[in-house]
């Protein structure tokens, strides 16, 4: 009896004190671990999470319910395990939060299987190399920001310029239209709005395809601890898809910056120095522990698609480049390119592909897509010539190549099916060989005699004839 009192008294303590939704915990006798569970010994439904240590035998954890019930000089107790959130087929089709809680009233997830949503990497021997390229219908996207499969593909911009909608249009093209039976679709919403999960949660129950998707919210309005968890609650829930169940995982997180702030607000918060970029110093370690876990092996893949905010449209900002090494493909979006109404409103000269190889995507395409961006380039260094004395000052070679240029350009809007009612322009899904095609027929000069304006939100060539008409 004297030894499970001691026990018991090894794994309690006190609260000490509470700012906001972080509360101070005193452990005397032992040493918790990092993110263990800690509960209030005189109601066990308030959970706190062990997030930094304070001092001696002091220690930040976050608050995972409400505060109110929460007083200084309360008594805890340690359960020694991490969050676990529920996992098995029963979690397709439903919305859950960040702690694997319902949230979309269709009462419990009913599973006898739980996991933590802490775990570690695959090892180097057990991770499968990425040798096939995974289309996406998209044109600007297929041809030049090619997506491998096991890859991750990045979606980089500011506010307001279609990264979202880029996303919602991916997960259309590929989720949707394309139905791979062996592929399960995890969605991170990690700080964004919840008008826009409202509205794929609508998407994918009337195209059929939510009994094969799981989404994981943690909405703007949420504490920072909720957002920053909700990254690694969709992890986990893709990495069981593809250990467990043995099936092909398409990943989507919308926006990968939030969760980035979210670190820095738990930090800010727990008295850390922040670092010389005005960022949490443990910066690298969070975005590594994420992305690492985001690999393809034990014979099934998970392939990436990341929206990230850049703040200020600044690409040099720390938080978007600490990002930007795990990404094997990254989409520009450029304000200037969305204001010249190009959409998608893709920088095409800043965007680049690893998956770009003659290895990956053929000879044919890597040569067509390396001709266009040497155009698009050549045609930049006379942009400056047309907007100060007019493109009729141009040598015949310059004014055929701005042309040219034009053409392509314009030829890379598409109308997207997530926008037919905002644009009452059908969508379109142009196939990866296709684009390669029309791209070689607009490089070797086919269509000089047309204007640029003719190319502007078509699918294929073929569609030219019934725009002009």
């Amino acid at each position: 009896m004297m030894k499970k009192t001691q026990a018991t008294l090894d794994i309690q303590g006190k609260i000490i004190s509470i700012r906001g939704q972080v509360a101070e915990v005193e452990f005397p006798e032992s040493k918790p671990r990092m993110r263990d569970v800690i509960v209030l010994a005189d109601d066990p439904s308030v959970q706190m999470e062990l997030y930094a240590a304070s001092i001696r035998n002091t220690y930040y954890c976050v608050v995972l319910s409400s505060v109110s019930r929460i007083t200084r000089g309360a008594r805890v107790i340690n359960k020694g395990a991490s969050v676990t959130i529920p996992a098995g087929k029963e979690v397709l089709g439903r919305v859950i939060d960040a702690f694997g809680n319902p949230i979309d009233s269709k009462g419990l997830i009913e599973t006898t299987e739980h996991i933590p949503i802490y775990r570690s990497p695959l090892s180097y021997y057990e991770i499968i190399p990425k040798t096939e390229i995974l289309d996406t219908g998209i044109k600007v996207i297929d041809l030049f920001c090619p997506l491998v499969k096991g890859g991750k593909l990045g979606l980089v911009g500011g506010a307001g310029v279609g990264k979202t909608t880029m996303l919602t249009e991916l997960i259309h093209n590929i989720v949707i239209l394309r139905e791979e039976e062996n592929a399960i679709s995890i969605f991170a919403g990690v700080g964004e709005r919840t008008r826009e999960a409202h509205e794929l949660l609508e998407t994918l129950k009337q195209k059929g395809v939510l009994p094969r998707t799981a989404l994981v919210l943690g909405a703007m309005g949420e504490h920072p601890a909720i957002r920053f968890r909700a990254v690694y609650t969709a992890i986990t829930l893709a990495e069981y898809f593809r250990d467990t169940m043995k099936k092909n995982v398409l990943f989507f997180v919308d926006n990968m910056y939030r969760f980035v702030q979210a670190g820095n607000e738990l930090s800010t918060v727990t008295d850390v120095i922040p670092s010389e970029d005005g960022y949490q110093p443990t910066l690298a370690s969070e975005m590594a522990t994420v992305h690492e876990r985001l690999m393809s092996g034990r014979g099934s893949i998970i392939s990436t698609v990341e929206a990230i905010y850049v703040p200020n449209d600044d690409v040099l900002d720390q938080a978007v480049q600490s990002i930007f090494a795990y990404l094997d493909s990254m989409v520009v979006f450029s304000r200037d390119v969305y204001q010249k109404n190009f959409l998608p409103a893709i920088d095409i000269l800043e965007s680049h592909s690893s998956a770009l190889t003659p290895e990956l995507v053929g000879e044919k395409h890597y040569t067509i897509a390396f001709q266009a961006q040497s155009l698009l380039k050549k045609a930049l260094k006379l942009e400056r010539i047309v907007s100060l004395i007019g493109e009729s000052e141009l040598t015949p070679e310059d004014e055929i190549l701005y042309k040219r240029a034009n053409i392509l350009r314009s030829f890379m809007t598409q109308p997207f099916y997530v926008m037919e009612d905002q644009s009452h322009r059908p969508g379109v899904y142009v196939p990866r060989e296709k684009t390669v095609e029309d791209t070689a027929r607009i490089l070797a000069g086919e269509f000089d005699n047309r204007i640029p304006d003719e190319f502007l939100y078509i699918g294929t060539t073929e569609n030219l004839h019934a725009k002009r008409t």
